[in-house]
């Protein structure tokens, strides 16, 4: 499988520190408090938490490494995060039920999302009819995404038996257990699986299937939000984030064993060999400007038709996408290497 790491472009670092004002040489030094999930979304922050903790970073930052999405949406909400790293759907949701208190500045992971069994019989999801399957993300991205390659399949509920886990390490360790079990599991945790029992093989990646299913759309598991109040009142240090956001998934592809060093060391995944072989496929991206806005709208669409309970009701308006923060004609861009 191919690395889906996107990193940054010189042009974009450029065109953030104008949009930005010469952000990096802001003097807000207020504490930016940023959520995230234990797993692909915080891998893509490990490098600038490394940078925090030596004091490096341009920003003022406080990390919160959450397991459960709801954690976060919650904190969200109450105000104690200004920005939070959370499944693409429920950014949507929370756009609803805040009346339009947060905006999305990046998309943060890919498609992570795979099928991994012993069984060979499984190839795609139209094997899943009859079948009983063990996933987590109820009502999240993962099962959102799922419903709707079951129904494009012709696949309904009364043809698949759907187990939901709170946790992937749940699922990995029942994996581990009973090989011949149907999961869907994202990276990192496919990997590890895999390798505590050989038996186990990645059967397809659901992300190829949405693309067959979608007609070339893209699977948006993760995006970055900011809660609007914050936004307003710190403009600088918001952009400064995503400015340093994007050299932490840069960090990634230049320097692969430190950052696996990093990840053990935040204990998403337990052993650095095993870290180097996951993180390349755990579809780590920093995507912003119109293609962010792009892509996901695509994919929300897509959620929308499908369940629009999946999305908060409605499709959000183009002011959820925060894609030229100074409101000036030049956009944040990133461009994959």
């Amino acid at each position: 499988m191919k690395n889906k790491i996107i990193a940054i472009a010189l042009t974009a670092v450029l065109s953030l520190g104008m949009l930005a004002g010469c952000a990096q040489k802001t003097t807000d030094n207020t504490v930016v408090r940023v959520g995230s999930l234990k797993g692909p979304t915080t891998i893509g922050l490990v490098n600038l938490m490394d940078e925090a903790a030596k004091g490096k970073a341009k920003g003022n930052y406080e990390f919160t490494m959450s397991a459960q999405p709801d954690e976060i949406a919650a904190k969200v909400v109450s105000g104690d995060l200004d920005i939070a790293l959370i499944p693409a759907n429920l950014a949507s949701v929370l756009y609803n039920k805040t009346n339009g208190g947060v905006s999305v500045i990046d998309i943060n992971t890919a498609g992570v999302l795979y099928c991994v069994t012993g069984n060979k019989g499984i190839t795609c999801v139209k094997d899943f009819k009859g079948q009983k399957v063990v996933t987590t993300g109820q009502g999240a991205t993962p099962e959102y995404s799922l419903r709707y390659l079951l129904s494009k399949n012709g696949i309904t509920d009364e043809d698949i038996e759907i187990e939901f886990k709170s946790e992937s390490t749940e699922v990995a360790a029942m994996l581990a257990e009973d090989p011949n079990l149907i999961a869907i599991l994202p990276q990192p945790f496919v990997t590890v699986a895999c390798a505590k029992n050989k038996k186990l093989n990645v059967a397809f990646s659901l992300d190829k299937e949405w693309a067959v299913a979608s007609q070339g759309g893209m699977m948006v598991t993760g995006v970055t939000i900011v809660r609007n109040e914050f936004l307003k009142d710190h403009r600088d240090a918001v952009v400064q984030f995503i400015m340093e956001h994007e050299f932490s998934t840069y960090a990634i592809d230049s320097d692969l064993k430190k950052t696996a060093k990093l990840v053990v060391a935040k204990e998403i995944i337990g052993d650095e060999d095993l870290a180097k072989k996951a993180i390349p496929e755990c579809g780590v991206v920093c995507i912003t400007g119109q293609q962010m806005k792009t892509v996901l709208s695509a994919y929300l669409e897509v959620l929308y038709k499908s369940n629009p309970k999946s999305i908060g009701g409605n499709l959000p308006p183009k002011e959820f996408y925060l894609y030229k923060p100074d409101n000036s004609d030049t956009e944040i861009t990133t461009k994959a290497t």
